[in-house]
């Protein structure tokens, strides 16, 4: 059955092959990035099969040994390799399992994340500081590029909104997992009697709008322009640099004031506006999924608690898989992974339950 799907697959893969080569489609830009995003796609699943198939042409190749052969060193040397092959079926099989699973086709594109101060006053602010610097460091550490589109600062420290561009390979299908409330437990600074309070903040991510995601009327885009505020001297505060373009018919309003060119600050603001737009409609399957898996919070369900970072105890929660970790200081430093990881590994078990694969 595995053999039969593969098959298909890699024939499909071979078709893709030819037709990115195709002047006709090479000249028609859309029909072009969507097969060679579908050619990216299947090639790990047919080199997967392309060893699986190898593995068990082996392991008939030693049954046949055992067979036939009379040397009883060379019967111990198929034994063994016959051993260690037919370990390696099941892992594998696992593998080619979740492969063959249906990807979201969201998955491998650029993100917008967006860290928003929640309760706690100015406490929630700084923790949104501290979020924004988890996620920083681990962006660097997978090697994506960040840009800071717009931010609002808190008055004692961190920030009370952030957004921020992640691009890179696979982005979203990674940072999907953090959208909903992160909670801290903690001693703020301000307080005296050495409490613990809880504060949150949100974090939203949103797959980012590719240019034929979404076709955009200039006639629905309002664009106003105003003096950057924040840290860069006078040429950011002189300038009508910041730009806001509000989307009439859907009351959608970004701002972008990071550069100080008012050219540039369209651009972000435009391509962010194209995501928000894109995400009105994406936001109706995120919310079909997420009632489907624990894994995945809706990004419009605001409320929903996701993780708790307890500061006297060192401890990380995710409440989604029942995941506890005593290693905060690495984890808010950036070092997510494993938990990214587990989230990973939780969701493909409930995907493979409901496509009825056990």
């Amino acid at each position: 059955m595995i053999l039969e799907k593969l098959e298909g697959v890699k024939i499909r893969f071979e078709e893709v092959g030819q037709l990115i080569t195709d002047p006709d489609v090479i000249n028609d830009m859309k029909k072009y990035i969507k097969l060679n995003k579908e050619y990216k796609e299947l090639e790990p699943l047919v080199e997967t099969y392309n060893t699986y198939k190898n593995i068990l042409s082996n392991i008939q190749s030693a049954k046949e040994i055992l067979s036939t052969e009379k040397d009883e060193e060379m019967k111990e040397m198929a034994k063994m390799e016959l051993d260690e092959l037919e370990a390696q079926i099941e892992p594998m099989e696992e593998e080619i399992k979740v492969l063959l699973l249906p990807k979201d086709p969201e998955d491998n594109k650029n993100a917008i994340l967006e860290i928003r101060a929640g309760t706690g006053g100015d406490e929630a602010s700084i923790f949104a500081g501290d979020l924004f610097r988890m996620y920083t460091h681990y962006c660097e550490s997978k090697k994506w590029k960040i840009e800071v589109t717009n931010t609002s600062e808190g008055t004692v420290g961190g920030f009370k909104e952030v957004v921020m561009k992640v691009s890179g390979a696979g982005v979203y299908g990674i940072l999907k997992y953090e959208s909903g409330v992160h909670r801290v437990q903690r001693v703020p600074q301000t307080e005296t009697q050495g409490r613990v309070h809880t504060s949150a903040a949100t974090v939203a991510v949103l797959p980012e709008a590719e240019e034929f995601d979404i076709n955009l009327k200039p006639e629905d885009i309002r664009k106003d322009t105003y003096c950057a505020s924040g840290p860069g001297g006078q040429s950011v505060n002189t300038t009508y640099s910041a730009v806001r373009l509000v989307h009439e018919p859907s009351g959608i309003v970004v701002t972008c004031q990071d550069q100080k060119s008012q050219h540039k600050n369209y651009d972000k603001a435009y391509a962010e506006l194209r995501t928000r737009l894109y995400n009105l409609e994406y936001q109706k399957y995120i919310d079909e999924i997420s009632s489907k898996r624990k894994t995945m919070v809706s990004t419009g369900d605001r409320s929903a608690k996701i993780r708790t970072y307890n500061y006297p105890q060192g401890r990380v929660t995710d409440h989604r898989i029942n995941l506890t970790l005593y290693n905060l200081p690495a984890i808010i430093g950036g070092d997510i992974q494993n938990v990214i990881d587990q989230l990973q590994m939780a969701e493909n078990a409930e995907r493979l339950k409901e496509a009825g694969v056990e």
